[in-house]
């Protein structure tokens, strides 16, 4: 499903909400952050493109939009379960590819995928949500598009987003730091059922890493190259939205 205005084939429609979104955002980020951009050259500037970076703060996509130019998706959650009522509105308005949790996503990555094939870029948040502060394992859906699509992938590492209501308390702008990493793929995976799966996992265990090499290494997580950091990171690497198996009565 997609939350938005799409056509008949799942592409959006593009129009004058966008460009007062971007203007915004612009303004509203001068106001509240100091925005760091780092290899922005590393942008591809044509070709399907997938965009990931990690997902620490519901705001995340306002400094890729900010950091991004020209014609930009995002695949996410329907639900937004961290994110304040009072803004909620704004990805609605944006529109968005929505995953529906323990539906397989599947109209979603449809229409996402039809994007890619015709040249787009989508940014995608791996993890599969905003529940904790360091880097946790990939979900399937990003390997998956990047295989069925063969486009190019680029790793994306957003720092400091957590800091801005601390700092704006303290009537300070917090630092923000968003990092494009070397482009990587394409992907290809050839198994069925169980082997493609795991084919997929190997295929996130690529792409995480490369987007902890642009995070600070206490930001890491599962990936950090740092023991304690790792044993850390484990209880908050738990997926909160794995359907719960129920126990069957005894006899």
């Amino acid at each position: 499903m997609m939350l938005g205005d799409p056509d008949r084939r799942g592409i959006p429609h593009h129009g004058v909400r966008r460009m007062f979104l971007r203007f915004g955002i612009r303004v509203l980020c001068r106001l509240l952050i100091r925005l760091r951009v780092e290899g922005a050259e590393r942008v591809p500037k044509s070709g399907p493109l997938l965009i990931v970076a990690n997902h620490f703060h519901f705001a995340d996509p306002v400094v890729i939009i900010r950091s991004v130019p020209g014609q930009l998706e995002f695949l996410g959650g329907a639900r937004l379960p961290n994110a304040p009522r009072a803004i909620r509105w704004i990805p609605r308005i944006w529109g968005y590819y929505a995953v529906r949790r323990g539906t397989g996503a599947r109209t979603a990555l449809q229409h996402a995928e039809e994007l890619l094939r015709r040249g787009g870029r989508i940014a995608v948040f791996p993890e599969g949500g905003s529940w904790a502060g360091v880097l946790r394992p990939a979900r399937p859906g990003t390997a998956f598009l990047a295989v069925r699509t063969g486009a190019t992938v680029l790793p994306v590492g957003i720092d400091g987003m957590m800091n801005i209501l601390p700092m704006l308390r303290r009537l300070r702008r917090a630092t923000v730091t968003i990092r494009f990493g070397d482009v990587i793929g394409p992907f290809e995976a050839s198994g069925k059922g169980r082997e493609r799966r795991a084919e997929l996992d190997e295929i996130g265990a690529v792409i995480m890493p490369a987007i902890a090499r642009l995070l600070p290494e206490e930001r890491r997580g599962v990936f950090s190259g740092n023991e304690t950091i790792r044993a850390a990171a484990q209880e908050a690497a738990a997926y909160p939205w794995a359907p719960k198996r129920r126990e069957r009565p005894s006899r």
